[in-house]
């Protein structure tokens, strides 16, 4: 059964580049967990916005994850456990998991990071009144909080989603510290 399942972060292995950029989703839906792949839903927007932005050189499908890697990027979840949607986990799982998140980080130590969903943001790491893009950073690492992109976010075109994920891969790139 998919609910509560896990899958996978997608992380560099032996022989990558190391890690650039990494994306954290809130958690991972249904459709994620039944085929192990990230934001694998029809109608997620996150792979889309991911090559409109310039971060990958064509648009990627859920199951071509394993290719971010040689790209300088990754993928986690703030809560690993698969859900329906975000709203059923609790609060305190995404403050946990803003903590284990940020161990991550700190382990694998990214330029930085794009965390899509700014109202589980604003719970996972205590920023109430956080908005979309650049957050305060975590040490030498960029921040941003950028708009979910589940196809239920529909305050939230693609259009505007990918000027937002070129915001993020801008300021990546232009900070000498972050390149």
């Amino acid at each position: 059964m998919a609910r509560d399942a896990t899958i996978p972060d997608v992380l560099p292995g032996p022989g990558d580049p190391p890690l650039r950029v990494l994306f954290c989703g809130i958690n991972p839906g249904l459709v994620s967990a039944a085929t192990g792949h990230h934001f694998a839903r029809p109608g997620n927007r996150f792979w889309p916005a991911l090559h409109g932005a310039g971060f990958t050189p064509r648009r990627l499908r859920p199951d071509e994850q394993h290719l971010l890697p040689t790209l300088g990027l990754g993928i986690t979840n703030i809560v690993p456990r698969a859900t329906a949607r975000a709203d059923e986990l609790s609060g305190a799982e995404l403050v946990a998991g803003g903590q284990q998140f940020q161990e991550l980080v700190r382990t694998w130590q990214p330029a930085a990071v794009g965390i899509v969903g700014i109202t589980a943001y604003r719970v996972a790491f205590a920023s109430p009144r956080a908005a979309i893009g650049r957050q305060p950073d975590w040490g030498p690492v960029l921040v941003w909080a950028l708009p979910n992109p589940s196809g239920l976010n529909a305050h939230w075109s693609l259009a505007a989603m990918v000027d937002e994920f070129a915001r993020f891969k801008l300021a990546v790139t232009a900070a000498p510290e972050h390149a």
